[in-house]
């Protein structure tokens, strides 16, 4: 889908093959667009992305239990993370998640919705709920920088696109603004005659890499697990009994490789979900790992000292003296 914000002026538009094609790559200058995004704010056409609608008086409690994420106290204009996992944990789709006028709506890569709706869609069986393709629906415009917030505020932006049939997304530094897409020009004009500055997908791709922030696709692949790209938190909640290890399960390295067994599984008051596991030797500490449909990894004050000796037979040698 081709952006309209494409005609204005100065935009450039995204290289073939880009994940980015059809809004602006940049606007002249995208170095001065970081450096303005780290100082004031600037604005980011991201209308490509693509947009799920989940209606349904069932919608928190579905996701939740075919998702990563703890989905059933999200309240209204509450937002969060999701990821959708394979049996062996791996990454699937991921998504940006807001509730918002009783309906759950997920943005996400834009090559990916086919994938995503049709796995929703799937799921459904007896559910009230009702996914649905709603990319024509809303468009996503994305906000940088220090001055963020204040720009929302000074411009009434929150009320102003509520009004419009959209809403906002504010995190410390930036924010999402998912407005109906005809009037998406419209939003652009108002956010440029608050004061932002118009950037591409350039800049936000690099400060959004600068934030250690992966991207589906990007910075993940069919054998990505959620551990390894730090998703852990924003996206996946572990304290769900859906996502715990469980007593007797496998401990697997690298996706397939099995290299244990899950002992105690609980949950600390500091330290969150721990468990015993019981794990080959040769594995290294900095080994991201599988508990059973859960990312671990090793604690690595809990691995003895390397003897030289095997440690079977060590505990044999002292069991004979």
């Amino acid at each position: 889908m081709t952006s309209p914000l494409l005609a204005l002026p100065a935009a450039v538009p995204a290289p073939e093959g880009s994940p980015d094609v059809g809004v602006a790559w940049h606007h002249g200058d995208p170095l001065r667009e970081q450096r303005a995004a780290e100082r004031d704010v600037v604005v980011v056409d991201r209308s490509h992305r693509g947009v799920l609608a989940v209606p349904g008086e069932d919608r928190l409690s579905w996701l939740h239990t075919i998702t990563s994420q703890h989905l059933l106290t999200l309240g209204p204009g509450a937002h969060t993370e999701a990821l959708v996992l394979d049996l062996h944990g791996r990454v699937e789709h991921h998504a940006v998640v807001s509730h918002v006028d009783e309906t759950v709506w997920l943005d996400t890569e834009p090559a990916r919705i086919p994938g995503l709706l049709a796995y929703l869609q799937q799921m459904v069986f007896w559910s009230k709920v009702a996914p649905r393709d709603a990319t024509d629906e809303l468009a996503v415009l994305s906000l940088l920088g220090p001055s963020t917030k204040q720009l929302l505020e000074a411009a009434q932006l929150l009320e102003a696109v509520g009004e419009v049939g959209g809403f906002v997304r504010t995190y410390e530094d930036r924010a999402d603004l998912l407005v109906p897409r005809g009037e998406l020009t419209a939003a652009w004009q108002r956010l440029i005659d608050a004061g932002a500055s118009a950037a591409g997908t350039w800049a936000y791709e690099a400060l959004r890499a600068a934030a250690l922030r992966p991207r589906l696709g990007m910075d993940t692949d069919e054998r990505t697990i959620p551990h390894e790209v730090g998703w852990i938190g924003p996206a996946v909640h572990l304290e769900s009994p859906e996502t715990l290890p469980e007593t007797g399960d496998v401990v697997r390295a690298g996706g397939d490789r099995v290299i244990g067994r899950v002992g105690t599984v609980a949950i600390h008051h500091e330290l969150g979900p721990i468990a015993l596991a019981l794990l080959k030797r040769s594995v290294e500490p900095e080994t991201p790992l599988l508990a059973g449909l859960a990312a671990a990894s090793i604690d690595p004050t809990s691995v003895p000292p390397d003897t030289g000796e095997p440690p079977g037979r060590a505990a044999l040698r002292r069991l004979r003296a």
